[in-house]
């Protein structure tokens, strides 16, 4: 029986390495990770995750410029310091090692981004 072995073509290639560029680029353009979170509540945990809404500011779900939300009421009748929290790592409602800075959150990037820390 003749082996019949499938090859790809150089075009097919070229594309598939395209995709993997355009993802790699989209990804650097794109809003971080974020959480809406209470800036009162840090634990040991991390910050209490809140209701998207605390951290809206009436707009629809767009981030403000400054990224806080404000003193808004929560469930319970308290005031939550509501604020959105990026690139956090999330656990049982709670989010930690992230940053309040939208700036900063995106330049830490990801795949293929260019981050800000040089070499000495």
């Amino acid at each position: 029986m003749a082996e019949t072995r499938r090859r790809l073509r150089s075009s097919t290639v070229v594309l598939g390495g395209m995709g993997v560029v355009a993802a790699a680029l989209t990804s650097c353009g794109s809003d971080p990770d974020r959480r809406c979170v209470d800036r009162d509540s840090y634990t040991y945990e991390g910050y209490k995750v809140v209701a998207d809404k605390n951290c809206n500011s009436g707009s629809s779900g767009s981030s403000s410029s400054s990224g806080k939300g404000g003193k808004k009421k929560t469930g319970t009748g308290k005031s939550a310091d509501a604020a959105w929290y990026y690139d956090a790592d999330v656990s049982n409602g709670r989010a930690d090692y992230g940053t309040f800075s939208k700036s900063e959150a995106v330049d830490r990037g990801g795949f293929g981004c260019s981050g800000g820390s040089g070499g000495g």
